[in-house]
């Protein structure tokens, strides 16, 4: 459902609800000290949260660059499109 102004609504969530989302996101951080930390600001597990998916993007990027120099231009190309496919279909 969308309001006035384009957003989607939703149920808001809870307190508990939020706590529990932090503290998945707190386990998925490697070397954190906030791991299982209820107490940490949630501001600061979201800020670590997004320069850890901002460093695994740029290891992506170096690791289809190293591939890319690996193989031959024909089999980079036939790998993107098989990818675009495979993305294309879970999005349906």
């Amino acid at each position: 459902m969308s309001t006035r102004n384009g957003r989607v609504s939703s149920p808001r969530l809870t307190e508990g609800e939020i706590n529990d989302l932090l503290l998945k996101l707190q386990a998925i951080l490697p070397n954190s000290t906030l791991r299982g930390n209820s107490r940490a600001s949630p501001s600061r597990t979201l800020k670590e949260t997004c320069i850890y998916i901002k460093k695994l993007l740029k290891d992506v990027d170096d690791l289809s660059e190293n591939l890319s120099q690996l193989l031959p231009p024909g089999e980079v190309n036939a790998i993107r499109r098989l990818l675009q496919q495979s993305e294309s279909r879970s999005n349906e």
